[in-house]
């Protein structure tokens, strides 16, 4: 990535803290791109529950990771080969993707996957975040997000990858690509699913300023698709899946397939440099200095 600000993100802490502290207060997650997980979860500990309604053909992918749902490389793996699992049952036809924990979808990246880490377990997380966006994106099943929560950053791009977006109707909820507030740059293909989701100028808008947007707005955009009571996401969702699957699967597939195509051959045929671009800028000794910084003053926030 081209992170050329990446030294202008100390300028952000204050405000940042500020966010984190009144998040814990009103419910609501910060506008970081990077979310800390405030509680390591084990490995063997589940992070994703689905189920997988056969009379439907229809599966619910509840995110259980607390406190946020961030996306660490346990997280990603389990998450990927949850979907994988899907893709390969031909009975299951669509996925609903949610989240168990209150007020939250996902709040992004977890910084303790890029903090004081090798190169070479940096080059693995991103390989797993390349990997979600490649499985949702190319997905044959029909893939709503049922966003019942804030949903920045990597959050949002999960969210935007889906082919439906609904979201809770709630002012305190925000959802957007919002690196540029810590100074850094959205990858390409960050970029050109936001772009193919909102449009070029919108898009430009929003990753320059790092926008988060609540739901009225996101609506708006064209960011998410619907907006409605949190008592009536899941349902809305079953509803919404059940017009995109009135559709045969082929003619919805191939029409997906073509829409999405050029964007997927982008990452696949730039992979390999786009992981050497994240390990490069995020070992840099200048970003580990901050990241431990940043890490230790949330450590005397919360004492």
């Amino acid at each position: 990535m081209a992170l050329r600000a990446a030294l202008r993100i100390k300028s952000a802490l204050p405000g940042l803290l500020s966010q984190l502290s009144s998040s814990s207060s009103h419910g609501r997650v910060c506008a970081s791109s990077v979310f800390v997980s405030q509680q390591r979860k084990n490995s063997t500990t589940p992070k994703i529950a689905v189920d997988f309604d056969q009379s439907t053909g229809v599966a619910v992918m509840r995110m259980k990771s607390p406190p946020v749902n961030s996306l660490s490389l346990d997280f990603l793996t389990e998450f990927c080969i949850s979907v994988e699992k899907l893709e390969m049952d031909k009975s299951c036809r669509g996925l609903i993707i949610t989240s168990s924990l209150p007020n939250v979808f996902s709040a992004g990246l977890d910084i303790m996957e890029m903090y004081g880490k090798s190169p070479e377990h940096c080059g693995e997380f991103w390989k797993a975040v390349q990997e979600m966006w490649l499985k949702l994106y190319n997905s044959n099943m029909v893939t709503i997000a049922a966003i019942n929560g804030s949903s920045p950053a990597g959050g949002c791009l999960m969210s935007i990858t889906c082919d439906y977006r609904i979201m809770v109707d709630n002012p305190r909820y925000r959802i957007g690509l919002n690196e540029t507030q810590l100074g850094i740059v959205a990858p390409f293909w960050f970029k050109d699913t936001m772009s193919n989701t909102v449009g070029h100028r919108t898009t430009e808008m929003a990753l320059a300023l790092g926008l988060l947007y609540n739901p009225a707005e996101a609506l708006k955009v064209g960011l998410v698709d619907q907006i409605v009571p949190e008592d009536k996401l899941m349902t809305t969702a079953e509803q919404t899946m059940a017009k995109w699957l009135a559709i045969p699967d082929h003619a919805r597939q191939i029409t997906k397939s073509m829409m999405r195509k050029p964007t997927l051959d982008k990452l696949v045929s730039k992979r390999e440099a786009d992981i050497q671009n994240f390990v490069g800028f995020i070992t840099k000794d200048s970003i580990q200095k901050y990241l431990r910084g940043y890490l230790e003053m949330l450590k005397k926030r919360k004492a």
